[in-house]
């Protein structure tokens, strides 16, 4: 007999392909319009109705989700946000759900969010095409060691990061990095020698060139601090409705011009910089104990 969690898993699942491909076409389409059409206000058009067709798609699938995962996300902190507003957000990153459960606190109620998406991620099937299709910055990263061997590569991620953000300032979008730039492990934890409890080391970098490259658009930041009390679950665990709740906190804050600086050149600016990203991870951490500890005050 087929367990009913699977069961409820796998239809779930088969209802967010069937979804991707109703949404996948006319995303190709369009795509592929741009690339014949390239005139910049044919394209800021085309742009619009893809970020509409892909908000389409997360809106179906979040119906999905409450259908049939079932979990409730107890969310504390900020709960009103504008839609013609730039922001950057930050958060945590333990799985592949934190995105379903980002999806689903923002869509409709913050710009479309554009993920940093690592350069292996563009061949998932259907998935990774619609990712380039819209625009998702993908970064390619270099290991100290082949940096050590190729020094020409230094700085290729950066103009990358840059190429990437240029595309955002004309209209309203939402830039998500997940700083740690990777998901979490216990492995991951101990080999960093983190001095973080539950996260990892954030990366100040990568954050710094995405700020600048927006050249003053980004007013806002939302850091989302996610927690799973019952342990960090699978995609397909989320899907069959394993996991019964989730917590989420949220907080706003301004991004102002001390926040901008040449992160590469600039070494007082990068101290400054790392610095001030080691206190939002550090209050991240405390917020993530809080939570777990299931105390009704947040911080």
């Amino acid at each position: 007999m087929i367990n009913f969690f699977v069961f409820r898993g796998v239809l779930s699942f088969i209802l967010i392909v069937l979804n991707t491909l109703l949404c996948f076409v006319p995303v190709i389409i369009l795509a592929l319009c741009k690339w014949l059409l390239p005139f910049t206000k044919v394209r800021a058009l085309l742009n619009v109705i893809l970020d509409r067709i892909a908000t389409f798609w997360i809106g179906v699938n979040n119906i999905n989700q409450r259908c049939f995962g079932k979990s409730a996300i107890d969310v504390t902190g900020v709960n009103a946000f504008e839609k013609n507003e730039w922001y950057m957000i930050t958060a945590n990153h333990q799985s592949w759900v934190d995105i379903l459960v980002l999806q689903r606190l923002f869509n409709r109620r913050i710009p479309f969010i554009k993920f940093f998406l690592k350069r292996q991620l563009i061949w998932v099937p259907f998935i990774g095409l619609a990712w380039w299709a819209l625009e998702f910055p993908f970064m390619k990263r270099y290991s100290p060691a082949l940096l050590k061997k190729r020094p020409e590569l230094k700085g290729k991620d950066i103009e990358v990061t840059k190429k990437a953000c240029e595309k955002f300032q004309h209209f309203p979008v939402s830039i998500m990095n997940f700083l740690e730039g990777t998901r979490f492990t216990v492995e991951k934890h101990r080999q960093q020698s983190s001095h973080y409890q539950h996260l990892l080391t954030p990366k100040a970098g990568g954050l710094s060139f995405a700020l600048n490259a927006m050249n003053g658009k980004l007013h806002q930041l939302i850091d989302v601090t996610i927690v799973y009390p019952e342990g960090i679950p699978s995609f397909f665990d989320y899907l069959c409705g394993k996991i019964s709740k989730i917590k989420v906190h949220i907080r706003v804050m301004p991004i102002n011009d001390s926040l901008l600086g040449d992160y590469q050149n600039d070494a007082e600016y990068r101290a400054y910089f790392q610095q001030w990203v080691n206190e939002l991870w550090k209050e991240k951490d405390r917020q993530f104990d809080v939570m777990m500890k299931g105390e009704g005050s947040t911080i």
